[in-house]
């Protein structure tokens, strides 16, 4: 039974259709994952189901009795609100208990005289339920200061705020346009379990691939207009894209084909007797347009390092960062080496951003010395948004950084070949920047950043906004390039494709030099928490888990291609086994064929012993 349904619904702005006459339903307890490349019309469809915009035409209903609550991707609230005021608009009488309780504890002393009274209201009103939830809410949240104004609050934090607003009403339906933008792990963690566990309805758009499996049962793909809705995960929703895929493909090719015996018929006839056979020429129109139809990207192989780089990366030294009382990190250090692939995590507010800037030479460090090498030359990413003139076309704008990228291979990239990798296709890549969404917009400014031929990545928070298919290419880009990579991203599946070291941030100045990826941390974590602590004379000091023997990017690459080799390999002894066997061939060609059973015995063994290696470090 539908709780949320919708028929006919099209938008468009301007000449540019997001979609037409789409018709979806939300079942009760059903959990779906709205997916689609940036500009696809995502974040407007959550608006429209939502109530928020007016559809140009169609319908959505909600059943009887169904309570809706609604995250936009930037939520905004009255500048003069608290933090408090903004998340319970409506100060009804549990809620005051509660924060007259919340007052109490916090100056026991101030309120000795009213604190019977506060207890016995919050027994009356049975309010103690909830304000445990507001409280693991909130506190999950990391929302601590409740008289804070929210006109004093950065965008992430009143994301934060919005969604813990939203997660306390008391709805049925929740509908959330990317609820993991601005959320350390830890709490993208604990979302996840909330969600999953619990027996409320959601659509979400979301780019973080481990989320939407934990989370979503169903996948809606927002794609050229229409919707196609999958049943399953992530991987199930691959599946069955490429069988689809591969039927329309099959069917745009009989209309190609088609239609090249219709064009040959229209050609052929008078103009006199076109009249009798106008419907030949209607249905012409319609083949026409599924044959203009493709669902195949442009590929294009980015299989080499960019800008060369000496034997310096860079060097930094017991640096050191504080604002006032608050000590982000202390005497700090670590040599790059080439090829290293670093994850930076943590909670928020320990500074990550920060040491990005510092390292990149924005922010100077309170003490310390950070030395790079002459050739190393940083591709910077920030947060911040990207500011251009509004008429701007996006082609003339990644020009301004280059024309061309030249690889180490001599092979030259044009700006409108890297476009059209990242999903701009030569078409749109003349639009102006106004005329783009806010993904599209934190597209181009990567773009931009990979324009300016980097030897040293440098990636605050890539993944907030992009979709799911630019994700996929951005991580595949990311793993052929051989120069030094460091991120900060809350995206875990990306995090774990990308990055095989980590810079933990642990809080108080305390920086942990981590060797592996997220998933080998969580793990090595989950072992701590279960190994009781035993209190015993102190020992000599053992080496931390980021000393262990971990597997570099390059060792996992080369451990991957021996198999391949070793597989190639073995055919190739096969065939010259079977020869061999037949007994057919002249005396020499025998005497080479059983010579080269041994050299390939030989490489096989060699192959095998190193392949063997390498999986006792994996």
């Amino acid at each position: 039974m539908n709780i949320l349904s919708a028929s006919g619904l099209s938008k468009s702005f301007t000449e540019r259709i997001l979609f037409e006459n789409l018709t979806l339903g939300v079942s009760l307890g059903e959990k779906i994952a709205l997916v689609g490349i940036n500009g696809s019309g995502k974040s407007t469809l959550l608006t429209v189901l939502a109530g928020a915009a007016r559809p140009d035409t169609g319908e959505v209903s909600l059943r009887k009795g169904t309570k809706m609550a609604y995250l936009s991707q930037n939520p905004e609230f009255e500048d003069h609100l608290t933090v408090w005021q903004a998340i319970f608009e409506s100060e009804t009488p549990i809620l005051q208990t509660i924060r007259a309780y919340q007052k109490s504890m916090a100056e026991p002393e101030k309120y000795q005289d009213q604190i019977p009274d506060i207890l016995e209201k919050m027994d009356t009103l049975q309010a103690w339920d909830y304000e445990n939830k507001v409280e693991q809410v909130l506190s999950k949240l990391s929302i601590t200061d409740y008289e804070q104004k929210v006109n004093s609050l950065s965008g992430g934090q009143k994301k934060r705020i919005a969604l813990a607003k939203m997660l306390l009403e008391e709805a049925d339906l929740f509908i959330m346009d990317e609820p993991t933008n601005h959320l350390d792990l830890s709490a993208i963690e604990w979302l996840e379990n909330y969600l999953s566990s619990s027996q409320k309805s959601v659509i979400l758009v979301t780019h973080d691939r481990y989320f939407l499996d934990s989370v979503c049962n169903v996948i809606f793909e927002l794609e050229n207009g229409n919707i196609y809705r999958y049943t399953g995960k992530y991987g199930d929703f691959l599946e069955k894209k490429a069988e689809r895929q591969e039927q329309m493909n099959t069917e745009i090719d009989k209309a190609q084909n088609l239609m090249r015996k219709e064009l040959e018929w229209i050609r052929r006839q008078p103009k006199a007797r076109g009249t009798k056979a106008k419907y030949r020429v209607e249905n012409f129109d319609k083949i026409k347009e599924k044959a203009s139809q493709s669902t195949k990207t442009e590929e294009l192989l980015l299989s080499t390092g960019f800008r060369r780089q000496g034997k310096k990366i860079m060097e930094i030294e017991k640096i050191s960062k504080s604002f006032g009382e608050k000590v982000l990190f202390k005497d700090f250090s670590y040599v790059f080496q080439r090829y290293d692939r670093i994850g930076i995590v943590g909670k928020n507010g320990v500074g990550k951003s920060t040491f990005l800037q510092m390292l990149t030479g924005t922010l100077p460090p309170d003490s310390g010395v950070i030395d790079k090498g002459q050739n190393t030359v940083f591709g910077y990413y920030t947060q911040q948004e990207l500011i251009v003139k509004e008429d701007k076309r996006m082609i003339e704008l990644v020009k301004e950084v280059a024309e061309v990228i030249k690889m180490d291979s001599g092979e030259v990239i044009t700006a409108s070949q890297l476009l059209t990798h990242f999903q701009f296709s030569p078409k749109v890549q003349y639009t102006p920047v106004s005329k783009l969404s806010g993904g599209e917009k934190r597209r181009l400014q990567l773009l931009m950043v990979l324009m300016k031929n980097p030897n040293f990545l440098v990636l605050d928070e890539p993944t907030n906004d992009l979709d799911i298919l630019t994700l996929n290419i951005l991580e595949d880009f990311l793993i052929n390039y051989s120069g030094c990579l460091l991120l900060v991203s809350h995206d875990r599946y990306f995090m774990d494709r990308v990055t095989d070291h980590l810079f933990v941030f642990e809080g108080n100045g305390e920086i942990r030099d981590f060797g592996g990826n997220y998933s080998d941390y969580k793990e090595m974590q989950a072992l701590e928490n279960e190994t009781p602590k035993i209190k015993e004379a102190p020992a000599p000091k053992i080496a931390e888990p980021a000393k262990i023997n971990k597997a570099s990017f390059k060792e996992k690459e080369e451990y991957k291609r021996l198999e391949q080799e070793i597989e190639g390999l073995e055919k190739q002894k096969a065939k010259v086994l079977e020869k061999l066997n037949q007994g057919i061939g002249k005396t020499e060609e025998l005497i080479a064929w059983s010579k080269s059973i041994g050299e390939f015995d030989k490489e096989i063994s060699k192959k095998t012993d190193r392949w063997l290696e390498l999986s006792e470090i994996l």
